[in-house]
């Protein structure tokens, strides 16, 4: 094993401190892990390109330098990982940028101006790491010359309009001494019909001959329980005969809540099929899409376990008493971090319950057609857990304290539009009254929850990026203030009928899991924001 790491997302609002980046690579150094990656879309300073990440809690030149010293000292690589291609949807709200947008958060290829931004990032990312790699990014870009490069270019093969791109980038980054690697999804999905990990992934003889063998292919997969289609997918990567990574995921993007249990599932069968294919450079990605509610702390047990794993010990018990001789905090305490998408007979993390019974409507309540009542006593019951284990926390009291804070309002919030719909419809007054009372109560926990989550983010991450949450668990605040108005109007006769409540909810989630609805914008209303 050449490098065993992780990466941090510090681009979906949340731009981790310097000081807590070099933190956590000191906890990955006594892991035995000795490489960090930051993702950075748009969120570091580059060289005459004043509207990158403005306003975003970019990195200066500095702070990054700063970071890859420290983290030099003890034994850690920082390779910088940005994008070339997709994912950089927040710099064409700028003018500056509009002419390189084909379409969607993709830039316009074949274009000059394209070229010398991305010229301009590998040279400020040249002055600031000392690694030999860089991360190139050019993952799912499945719009790729369909939208503005179509008006100007006719349609074109798009597999050559990959390529061509990647070539110049690559040139770019060799100019600047950089050994690119990049994200192989977009060789797979161009030859799949848009699927990564199909049941049987192949790859044609064409894009392996298209595509250059200075790059490096970095295969990612956080899902898969059956070590069978990492194996696959690991031959079908040798079939380029380019330098082969592994990405892996430690769950931190579905919401507040943390996945070590899933992270668990499925990455233990992926490093046994990494060590079997003598795979030498292994990372797990922590994500934060939808604003990082979710610290990255919080899977530090799975994080450990997994190194060990890798390592050689079998042995639960060891693990557990090992990481907390390191960290001085308690392995299974820590795992609990997961409990709040927990509840029920939903095991999973990528159903983020906590996330939408939070955020979902009162009146327009869709997300909860599968109401189940005893729900509202595990978050009880988890509160009073994760409070207990805030007491006794070295490091971590204020993770699980907004954790704990957060359970404490789903005690009564969740169901909440459910209990109110019935109440209405049965026309129980005196019911609605003692709803009422809950709504109030709701607001009162709310406002603690907010509170212990402000702390625990300004913390951890730069001020930019909070106004979202501000934003969002304000509206929340108001949105039940309005609904508990209302309510009060109907009890005391001054309006006759709350139409909201008359609707009939659909069962949106018969079928399937709750999964895909974890943005925020699609769990909090129907309607248009």
């Amino acid at each position: 094993m050449k490098r065993f790491g992780v990466m941090l997302d510090c681009s979906r609002n949340a731009v981790m401190k310097p000081e807590e980046v070099i933190n956590f690579a000191k906890l990955l150094k006594s892991f035995g892990y000795n490489m960090i990656q930051l993702y950075t879309e748009d969120t570091f300073e580059v060289e005459g390109e004043p509207f990158f990440g403005y306003m975003r809690g970019r990195y200066t030149q500095a702070q990054l330098s700063f970071v890859v010293e420290e983290c030099e000292k003890i034994g850690i690589e920082v390779i910088p990982c940005v994008q070339t291609l997709a994912h950089l949807n927040q710099i064409f709200r700028w003018e500056e940028y509009r002419a390189i947008n084909d379409t969607v958060d993709i830039l316009l290829v074949e274009e000059d101006r394209t070229y010398k931004l991305i010229e301009s990032i590998f040279k400020t990312l040249r002055k600031c790491f000392k690694s030999n790699y860089v991360h190139i990014g050019m993952d799912e870009a499945h719009m790729l010359g369909l939208g503005k490069y179509l008006d100007k270019n006719g349609f074109k093969n798009r597999f050559e309009i990959l390529s061509n791109h990647l070539k110049k980038v690559i040139d770019i980054a060799e100019k600047y001494n950089f050994k690119p690697i990049m994200w192989s999804d977009m060789f797979f999905r161009l030859g799949n019909h848009g699927e990564y990990a199909p049941k049987n992934p192949n790859i044609s003889q064409d894009v392996i001959e298209i595509t250059p063998k200075n790059v490096g292919l970095v295969y990612w997969d956080y899902y898969h329980e059956d070590k069978k289609m990492y194996d696959e997918m690991f031959l079908a990567h040798k079939k380029f005969n380019n330098e082969i990574w592994f990405a892996g995921g430690a769950w931190t993007w579905t919401g507040f809540a943390s996945g070590n249990e899933f992270t668990m599932q499925t990455m233990i069968p992926a490093m046994q099929a990494a060590k079997e294919h003598q795979i030498d450079n292994v990372l797990f990605a922590l994500w934060g899409d939808n604003g990082k509610e979710c610290s990255f702390y919080s899977v530090l047990p799975s994080l450990f376990a997994l190194k060990k794993l890798y390592d050689g010990q079998r042995d639960m018990t060891k693990i557990k008493t090992e990481f907390n001789q390191i960290t001085g905090e308690d392995f299974d305490a820590l795992s609990a971090c997961d409990l709040p998408n927990y509840v029920g007979e939903n095991r999973n993390c990528k159903s983020n319950i906590s996330k939408y019974a939070l955020y979902g409507d009162p009146f327009n309540c869709w997300l909860e057609s599968e109401i189940k009542d005893s729900i509202n006593e595990e978050y009880t019951k988890y509160a009073e857990l994760l409070f207990g284990y805030a007491q006794k926390s070295k490091n971590y009291s204020y993770i699980f304290e907004a954790l704990a804070s957060l359970c404490d309002v789903l005690s009564l919030k969740y169901g909440l539009g459910y209990r109110t719909r019935i109440a209405y419809n049965k026309k129980e007054n005196f019911q609605l009254s003692k709803i009422i009372e809950e709504y109030l109560l709701v607001e009162t926990k709310l406002e603690i929850f907010y509170q212990k989550f402000r702390d625990l983010w300004y913390k951890e991450n730069n001020p930019n990026g909070f106004d979202v949450h501000d934003i969002r668990l304000g509206g929340l605040k108001q949105r039940l203030r309005s609904c508990r108005e209302r309510l009060m109007d109907y009890v005391k006769g001054n309006i006759i009928n709350i139409p909201e409540l008359e609707e009939n909810i659909l069962d949106r989630f018969s079928k399937e899991e709750i999964f895909g609805c974890y943005m925020w914008s699609e769990m909090v209303t129907t309607n248009v924001l």
